[in-house]
């Protein structure tokens, strides 16, 4: 099984769920497709979304929840097939 890194692609601060009452995105053995919205990353009130580059699970996340984070910083480590 390969392992591929999800990194931030600008820095900003990392939100797992859409909002504080919302259930996070993903948690760690769920299984993800391409493209799907893992986080978000928000830099001077403007959230991007956070895409998985990969069909596989989520086998790891890396970042905390408010968690200032720096372009390149891997947020999640997912396993494909």
């Amino acid at each position: 099984m390969a392992k591929k890194k999800v990194k931030a692609k600008m820095s900003g601060v990392f939100y797992r769920r859409p909002a504080p009452e919302e259930p996070a995105y993903c948690e760690v053995g769920d299984v993800v497709k391409k493209k799907q919205v893992l986080a978000l990353l928000e830099t001077m009130k403007v959230f991007q979304k956070v895409k998985s580059t990969a069909d596989g699970k989520i086998v790891e996340i890396l970042a905390e929840n408010e968690q200032p984070l720096k372009d390149g910083d891997v947020m999640f480590i997912i396993e494909t097939d």
